[in-house]
């Protein structure tokens, strides 16, 4: 999902965006039955879990750890977080 913010008039000033805002979490079943969820907006964010939404818990939750770590270490300002699975 694309969202286009209107132009803000020249005497406000923009506000800077965070570079985490939407999150894909990929899906993949491996050979051994597993299924693996990666979140390539955040390097090393992988998991894996016996079903796919064991998965997909387990890389959104260890997403927001990481976004959480992000903020306490003020490499973020201040986050808004979604999640969409591919």
């Amino acid at each position: 999902m694309r969202v286009i913010m209107p132009a803000m008039p020249a005497k406000k000033k923009a506000r800077k965006r965070n570079p985490v805002t939407r999150l894909h979490v990929e899906l993949e079943r491996e050979t051994d039955g597993r299924w693996i969820a990666d979140v390539p907006e955040l390097p090393g964010v992988m998991t894996y879990g016996k079903t796919k939404d064991e998965a997909q818990r387990n890389a959104q939750a260890l997403a927001l750890r990481v976004i959480a770590k992000m903020l306490e270490e003020g490499e973020l300002k201040q986050a808004s977080v979604s999640f969409a699975v591919a």
